[in-house]
């Protein structure tokens, strides 16, 4: 219990340094042509701090964002037919963005809750992981084409809430990326992980994705002091500028704020 009260202190420290990465309105993104804009979003189920169900609202987050790629966690319904909660082709006519396809239940948006939207590019493979552990967790992977001969690889992922199934699934995350050629990747979601330390999912990681970047507290939107939202990458410098939306409509819509960065396109030139 002491170890845990020290990881929680130690992460609750970091939150709070990190604040100033916290824009209290909206941040008005600037991009060059040489840069896109990423961003991972745990929707909630589209139900937000106020207990209202309001898939709007989440629309309206996002086109507030404007991203050029983003991962959406808990997009589908848990039980049931597990049916998708946005209506996309209207997400698509306000901004453009189309969803990977998926191999699932045709009335899901996405794989276990995950969904990948994308601006423009070709997508050129897409793989569906089922993650371990006892929740129904999983990952999607995909590899987009984009213009002037740049490619990324983005995986959107949702950890479970056990850690050591937060640590079984940073492992199988490690071991699909390992089997594969090696190339500009971004890992985003929700990680649940808000520990530091040896015990830490987010330590495995660093095998391949190196040294952290800040932690950033996305968490509860209402008050947000836990970094639960991760965007990481495989090269240093391919993201830059991260942090978090904080907007009023963004810490009404879900328990979670999106997490927000830039990519440089000119290191995923092949």
């Amino acid at each position: 219990m002491k170890t845990n009260d020290t990881n929680l202190a130690r992460a609750l420290i970091a939150s709070i340094r990190n604040r100033k990465r916290r824009p209290s309105q909206h941040p008005g993104y600037v991009l060059d042509s040489d840069s896109m804009l990423v961003a991972s979003y745990n929707v909630h189920k589209c139900v937000g701090t106020d207990g209202r169900f309001d898939p709007s609202r989440v629309m309206e987050v996002i086109r507030e964002i404007g991203p050029d790629v983003i991962a959406l966690q808990e997009a589908d319904m848990r039980f049931g037919e597990r049916a998708g909660l946005l209506d996309l082709p209207r997400l698509r006519h306000e901004t453009g963005l189309v969803p990977v396809p998926v191999t699932s239940n045709p009335k899901s948006h996405g794989w276990h809750g995950n969904v990948l939207l994308f601006r423009q590019g070709v997508v050129s493979d897409v793989h569906q992981v089922k993650l371990p552990g006892l929740e129904p967790r999983g990952a999607l992977l995909a590899e987009i084409d984009l213009e002037r001969g740049a490619s990324i690889r983005v995986v959107a992922a949702h950890l479970g809430l056990m850690r050591w199934a937060r640590r079984q699934q940073a492992d199988t995350l490690l071991e699909l990326l390992g089997g594969r050629d090696d190339r500009p990747t971004i890992l985003m979601g929700d990680f649940n992980e808000w520990r530091l330390g040896n015990g830490s999912a987010l330590n495995r990681l660093e095998a391949l994705f190196g040294p952290l970047p800040p932690a950033l507290p996305s968490f509860p939107a209402r008050m947000p002091v836990l970094s639960l939202d991760r965007i990481l990458a495989n090269r240093q410098g391919l993201i830059g500028n991260l942090a978090v939306h904080d907007t009023p409509l963004a810490r009404k819509a879900s328990d979670h704020l999106p997490l927000t960065a830039r990519i440089d396109l000119t290191a995923c030139l092949s």
